[in-house]
């Protein structure tokens, strides 16, 4: 399976300025060296808690977001240098699901215009040709093209998604990064949504990078999984091996918080407590240690770097 997206050390540091000249006093490490593939028609997970720089990364790789450092390779294309000339082929290729789709579309432009609006940018097909276009992709996310001319606030939550997704599609793109798209929806529209993107994927042959909390959801539309912290990833693997085998501290404390159905049952894994540290001075070494209940000292002073735990299980910890 060829590889579509590449990302080899990627940082990406927010300066943090004070002062009459605004001098930098030091900065948010949103990412700091995060490694990846996504191979063409795979779905990658991107789990973490909240503030772990998920959403960042994604950003980061579409250069909606400049990076600190780092490389990104699109089908083997280095794209971190390009400038926005040479960038805005490759737009075409690269498209996001943002996570609140009642912010992420403009309220007072009709949603046939929102959807259109990427087509004429790039200057693809006559006002006709475009017309038809959009009423296609309204019909292929489950909308009626009578809705076209509404506005965004007439439509539902999971119904404005779909809308969102219909402008994602509608230069044919390759790689979709998707921003806890489901995450706003109620459960029931959750799962239509999700289902769309599968069968989506499933047509169109695209990639996901889909970024989440929602360990449930990750586990269902993704082939491997990502779990980061603190701007660092801790553990890479195959959606099976991971949820069957977890191997870091981290990755088992997610799993051991998400609820059981049946109350009787009791999870049999330790419980991290305390809050994530803070991007701006994070703990040396792992930074996981402060609140890992197997750390060690060398844990406060050397960074693990991720290795091969199984074929294809990579992990970073110090002591499995």
């Amino acid at each position: 399976m060829a590889t579509l997206i590449e990302v080899n050390e990627l940082k990406k540091h927010f300066p943090i300025r004070k002062g009459i000249f605004s001098r930098a006093v030091g900065a948010v490490r949103a990412v700091d060296g995060v490694s990846f593939t996504i191979n063409e028609g795979e779905t990658l997970g991107l789990v973490g808690e909240s503030g772990c720089g998920k959403t960042t990364v994604g950003r980061t790789v579409l250069r909606l977001v400049e990076p600190t450092s780092g490389e990104i390779k699109v089908r083997g294309q280095e794209i971190t240098g390009l400038s926005r000339t040479d960038m805005r082929p490759l737009r075409r290729q690269m498209q996001i699901v943002f996570q609140d789709p009642f912010s992420s579309l403009n309220p007072r432009i009709r949603v046939n215009e929102i959807v259109g609006e990427p087509l004429k940018v790039h200057g693809v097909g006559n006002k006709t040709e475009r017309n038809d276009r959009v009423e296609q992709l309204f019909k292929r996310v489950g909308m009626r093209p009578e809705q076209m001319t509404n506005y965004p606030h007439q439509f539902s939550g999971g119904q404005r998604q779909r809308v969102s997704i219909a402008r994602a599609l509608a230069l044919d793109p390759s790689f979709i990064v998707a921003d806890e798209p489901v995450s706003a929806l109620d459960v029931s529209i959750q799962a239509q949504v999700i289902n769309l993107l599968m069968d989506l994927q499933s047509e169109l042959g695209l990639s996901y990078l889909f970024v989440s909390h929602n360990l449930a959801v990750v586990e269902h539309i993704s082939h491997r999984v990502a779990v980061m912290y603190l701007g660092r990833i801790v553990e890479y693997a195959d959606k099976v091996s991971l949820f069957a085998n977890p191997v870091h501290p981290y990755t088992e404390a997610l799993l051991a918080a998400v609820p059981l159905p049946d109350p009787s049952l009791q999870r049999t894994k330790h419980r991290v407590t305390g809050d994530v540290p803070s991007p701006i001075n994070p703990p040396s070494g792992c930074h996981f240690h402060p609140r890992c209940p197997i750390a060690v000292a060398r844990c406060s002073e050397e960074r693990p770097m991720l290795r091969e735990i199984a074929p294809g299980h990579q992990a970073a910890c110090h002591l499995r």
